[in-house]
């Protein structure tokens, strides 16, 4: 028996060592399909995007960040009973770009002339809601708007200074994007 014994475990070696070769086989085996495959997938797409089919379209260039005018800060009377209500309001203009910002500040004067009527046909009630702060940005951006000969439409309902509806054509996108409040106090 003992002359049997170390042939039997010597038989069984090889057996295993078989299976560890041929299931290592396998794994690399799969390793170069699946790599293979994603290699074919990726070569794929990517003709694919410099064909321009295919995917989101790229942009050729990023969106240019926006400038910010600040306008001083201005102190109109509101149109409250009595008169004696105040506001102090500090406004940034948003702008697409440097260019603007000098068109509007060759405008400045007009604007804030604009501006301030705008401010003091309202009533401290009015620009003490959110709402009123709101409806008042709108305005200012019509305001500033137009000197620079876009016109921007207005809400629908929504009159002018003169009590007339504004005209609904638009001449383009206006550069002005946006009007931003630095400061609102109201007295």
């Amino acid at each position: 028996m003992s002359s049997n014994a170390p042939a039997a475990e010597s038989a069984k070696k090889p057996a295993k060592s078989k299976k560890l070769i041929i299931i290592g086989a396998v794994v690399a085996l799969l390793l170069v399909v699946v790599g293979g495959g994603a290699a074919w997938f990726l070569s794929k797409r990517h003709a694919a995007d410099e064909d321009g089919e295919g995917g989101p379209a790229k942009t050729a260039e990023p969106a240019a960040a926006p400038t910010f005018l600040p306008i001083d800060m201005m102190v109109v009377n509101l149109a409250d009973n009595g008169g004696e209500r105040f506001a102090q309001i500090g406004i940034t203009l948003e702008l697409a770009d440097v260019k603007t910002a000098d068109l509007v500040k060759q405008h400045m004067p007009s604007i804030r002339n604009g501006i301030l009527m705008l401010a003091s046909q309202r009533t401290s009630d009015e620009l003490l809601s959110r709402e009123g702060k709101e409806k008042l940005a709108a305005d200012i951006l019509r305001e500033v708007s137009r000197p620079l000969g876009f016109e921007v439409p207005a809400t629908k309902g929504q009159k002018n200074a003169e009590g007339e509806e504004p005209p609904r054509s638009r001449k383009g996108a206006s550069p002005v994007r946006r009007v931003l409040f630095s400061g609102f106090i109201i007295q």
